[in-house]
């Protein structure tokens, strides 16, 4: 069986690069082949397989530099019929690609805006002068780099490789230790993409009642009561109305297990919209796999 697989491309972005490690991992644990996707937006790619193009895709949902990205985020709750089937965690080494001979010509750095923003402490030193433009991906401005010795683009250096332009330095995000937590998301595949065994992390959305005091507090302290760690809360606008926030919540637990079936019981109670974005496990990826 082959699967296809949507990602954020073109060739040479970080989510194609987790995606074919991804891929190699799944072609070992169960022996079904993969074929990659790419799409020009995240959004794009979840829609594949809200649509049945593709039957799974891989997201970025967090970044440890810049928090949340929040096109994920949205997408998701938007989509009723996606679960969310594992998280892989990858290192990120932004490096500053471009044709010019020293970063005095350099006019214009491309990056998807993630990537800027993961670089912005670097940029503000070595390049405050120059204009940011930010694009769908951090390879979609690649191509029109080569013989222009007056933009750069922040990309990774297998990017570079694969584009077989040079390097004009590496390793330039802000904080060294900055990775992309990123999901395998699907439309209920769990046999086929899932880790056999309990799952560590649940991930859910909710809403609650507007102009209610306290409403926040009482869904928390379902947690709370039941001994359920939470490992990141987010708002994020429900954009019906000034004001109307949803909460993005990540579980210690999985949505199985009997305490977490009473929380979710009880969580009812005191929200509008609830949504079970599904349990998991997190797959770490070294820089070398």
């Amino acid at each position: 069986m082959t699967i296809s697989i949507a990602h954020l491309g073109p060739p040479g972005t970080y989510a194609e690069q987790v995606t074919a490690f991804y891929a190699n991992w799944l072609a070992k644990k169960t022996g079904n082949q993969a074929m990659l996707c790419p799409y020009s937006s995240i959004s794009q790619s979840l829609n594949a397989v809200a649509s049945g193009e593709t039957l799974l895709a891989v997201v970025p949902v967090e970044n440890s530099i810049e928090g949340s990205v929040t096109m994920t985020m949205d997408t998701l709750w938007q989509l009723d019929s996606l679960r969310v089937q594992l998280a892989l965690v990858m290192p990120i080494a932004h490096a500053l690609i471009s044709c010019a001979g020293s970063l005095d010509t350099i006019q214009t750095v491309y990056s998807h805006p993630q990537a800027l923003a993961q670089c912005q402490g670097w940029l503000g030193r070595f390049l405050p002068t120059v204009q940011l433009i930010a694009s769908n991906s951090t390879t979609e401005s690649l191509q029109r780099l080569d013989g222009d010795l007056t933009a750069a683009a922040i990309a990774s250096s297998r990017a570079a490789d694969l584009y077989k332009l040079p390097i004009l330095a590496s390793n330039i995000n802000d904080y060294p230790d900055n990775c992309t937590r990123f999901w395998v998301v699907s439309q209920w595949v769990e046999d086929l993409v899932a880790i056999s065994g309990t799952a560590h992390y649940t991930s859910l959305a909710f809403t609650v009642p507007a102009n209610l005091p306290g409403t926040l507090l009482k869904a928390l302290q379902v947690f709370a009561g039941l001994g359920i760690n939470l490992s990141r809360i987010e708002s994020r606008p429900t954009k019906r109305s000034l004001g109307e926030y949803l909460f993005f919540i990540d579980l210690e637990a999985d949505v199985h297990e009997e305490q977490m079936r009473c929380a979710l019981a009880q969580l009812t109670e005191h929200t509008e919209i609830l949504k079970i974005f599904g349990s998991y496990n997190i797959l770490p990826i070294t820089t070398g796999s």
